[in-house]
């Protein structure tokens, strides 16, 4: 797959944000940077599960700070949550068409 897509949650304000994000590169969504490894999806013949590798930094007061590593699941953010006091942040799925 091409892009990964994710929703953020800012628990303070109550706003979702929606983010598109290519593989192999990073973005910014509010204070938080986003860096996409990879991203893969079950064959059409298996349960619909999507899987993306990020590194997520905050960047508070200027400074950058590593809040998560790792693997998300699509169907089961609960399993490898960001644990943040601002934010939740969902894979919503890999897609090959930033449209999609």
């Amino acid at each position: 797959m091409q892009f990964a897509k994710f929703r953020l949650l800012d628990k303070v304000s109550n706003k979702l944000f929606e983010k598109t994000i290519s593989i192999d590169s990073s973005d910014d969504i509010e204070t938080l940077k986003i860096q996409v490894y990879a991203c893969f999806t079950e064959p059409p013949t298996e349960i619909s599960e999507d899987y993306v590798l990020v590194d997520i930094y905050d960047n508070f007061q200027d400074e950058e700070k590593s809040v998560y590593r790792g693997w998300m699941i699509s169907s089961s953010p609960e399993v490898t949550p960001l644990e943040h006091p601002i934010y939740d942040l969902w894979l919503l799925g890999c897609i090959n068409d930033k449209t999609s």
